[in-house]
């Protein structure tokens, strides 16, 4: 992730001058003033990109609870609404020192590391070091903090997908855990490997492969891995009462709310912008003006194609569920290669990702997989698939030395078959070591947890049929609506959202 800074003359160095002869500082190096004000307005840019990408939660709340049925409702946008503050919470104390702490970032004005990093770098550390739960004095920089606090939204993107995969059937006590978990430990790992300037990252220096492993915004890095971690999850809890019969077949088990999740699905879109295009870390990276229309285009042509192919299937129906996972699809699959690619090839990877996920969705649910909201074929295969876009239609026009390799560019197999035989090689480890490695950690977390924890990750049946919301949460979502209207619904809720108690049967 190590950005070329694009600063020098122009309109902003010339205002610079201006005001510095004005006011008669002539002590003032002009292209120091520069540099600092592109440091500036490069925090600026990377803090904006950091807020938009925490308002993707309120997107994925949206998405998640209205592709679930009602009884869940409080029990599911609960899940998306912790998982920030849980997954924050481990980042801050443990995670970003592991992924981060060998690492420097000059296009923020930080020259120094926060700390050793364990995984980074190899270099062994302890909880005194330096980083740990910002303790170290490199950490109390703005150029840190700003970093910090982009990645660790990334990383609560990564928490989240699970929630949505193990959605209707999970322990929330199981959830907590899952939640500390992976901003400690889980997303930190393949991060280091990769943003951290790990082994993966080094696969152009170390095997010729190109410029290493390379993911401009986290295809792989937050949403396969994220993916994974759903179908390890959904493994372990099996499927939700009733979505199979004893044939294997699949019954339908309707969401309760197909605007709400549509809604979700535009503030994703609002958000991904601060996914993809504040990835440059640098405002005066002329480069980010791609980025953006590249994400546009592969959300647009995703969502139609989605539409055009449920079309051409069964009923003939567009199926706004897969309407909204093919735009969803676009956007995974073209956060990893949005920087090194051009507009056409955007469209074509938003239109191949909107027929893949449908797909994939039948293929997973075939084998017996209960994934409610389409959860791992949007992260995990949308995220797989973006990664390995990189090694196909990088054009070679941007990335020149990324990874502190020799490379002028960043080059698929399109256009330039021995290059990007090598870039395509790097993603192609890169993608193997999530789908092995990284599904294996969280299918080993999942196992443990349900063999440790009393009764295991998932929830009891009985819960399971009334609903999470009562037995989990103490509270309905809707109790109008469910106390009056669901059959056999005795108990209402025990909890008032003022803080007063509440023992109505």
């Amino acid at each position: 992730m190590k950005k070329k800074l694009l600063v020098g003359a122009g309109i902003t160095g010339a205002l610079v001058l201006l005001t510095s002869v004005a006011a008669g500082a002539q002590d003032v190096d002009p292209v120091q003033a520069v540099t600092d004000l592109g440091i500036q307005l490069n925090l600026l840019w990377v803090v904006i990109g950091a807020v938009l990408v925490i308002f993707m939660q309120a997107g994925f709340a949206l998405v998640e609870t209205g592709f679930c049925r009602a009884k869940h409702a409080s029990h599911v946008v609960s899940t998306n609404f912790a998982v920030f503050g849980l997954g924050f919470i481990g980042f801050f104390l443990i995670g970003y020192p592991l992924m981060f702490g060998g690492y420097t970032i000059p296009l923020l004005g930080a020259t120094t590391a926060p700390g050793s990093s364990l995984l980074g770098s190899g270099e062994w550390v302890f909880l005194w070091q330096g980083g740990w739960a910002g303790s170290g004095k490199a950490f109390y920089t703005p150029g840190i903090m700003a970093f910090f606090l982009y990645m660790v939204a990334f990383m609560d993107t990564t928490a989240t997908i699970p929630t949505g995969a193990m959605a209707e059937r999970w322990k929330w006590k199981a959830f907590v855990g899952w939640g500390l978990f992976c901003g400690a430990i889980y997303y930190p790992l393949f991060g280091a490997w990769t943003w951290g300037g790990g082994w993966l990252a080094q696969l152009g220096n170390s095997m010729d492969l190109g410029a290493g492993y390379v993911d401009f915004a986290g295809s792989g890095v937050v949403h396969a891995v994220g993916g994974v971690a759903g179908l390890a999850g959904s493994l372990v809890l099996g499927a939700r009462i009733g979505k199979f019969n004893k044939d294997g077949s699949a019954n339908v088990l309707p969401g309760h709310h197909i605007p709400m999740a549509m809604l979700g699905t535009f503030i994703l879109l609002f958000g991904w912008f601060g996914f993809n295009a504040a990835s440059t870390f640098a405002a005066t990276d002329t480069r980010f003006a791609v980025v953006a229309l590249n994400t546009a285009l592969a959300a647009a042509f995703g969502a139609t194609s989605a539409m055009f192919f449920m079309m051409n299937r069964g009923d003939k129906k567009p199926d706004p569920g897969m309407m909204v996972n093919g735009m969803l699809g676009g956007l995974v699959a073209i956060t990893a290669p949005c920087a090194f690619v051009q507009p056409w090839a955007a469209a074509v990877i938003g239109i191949l990702a909107g027929i893949l996920i449908p797909i994939s969705c039948g293929f997973f649910e075939k084998r017996g997989i209960d994934d409610p909201v389409g959860a791992i074929s949007v992260h995990g295969v949308g995220g797989i698939f973006g990664v390995l876009c990189v090694g196909i239609f990088a054009d070679g026009q941007y990335g020149a030395g990324w990874n502190g390799t020799e490379v002028t560019g960043v080059t698929g197999i399109l256009y330039g078959v021995s290059d990007g035989a090598k870039q395509l090689g790097s993603q192609a480890i890169g993608s193997l070591v999530i789908c092995t490695v990284i599904f294996g950690v969280a299918y080993a977390f999942f196992k443990i947890q349900n063999a440790i924890m009393k009764g295991g990750i998932r929830s009891e049946e009985a819960d399971e049929i009334e609903g999470l919301d009562l037995p989990e949460m103490g509270m309905l979502a809707y109790p109008e609506f469910m106390g009056s209207h669901a059959p056999g619904l005795e108990a209402q809720q025990t909890h008032d959202p003022s803080g007063v108690e509440m023992t109505h049967k």
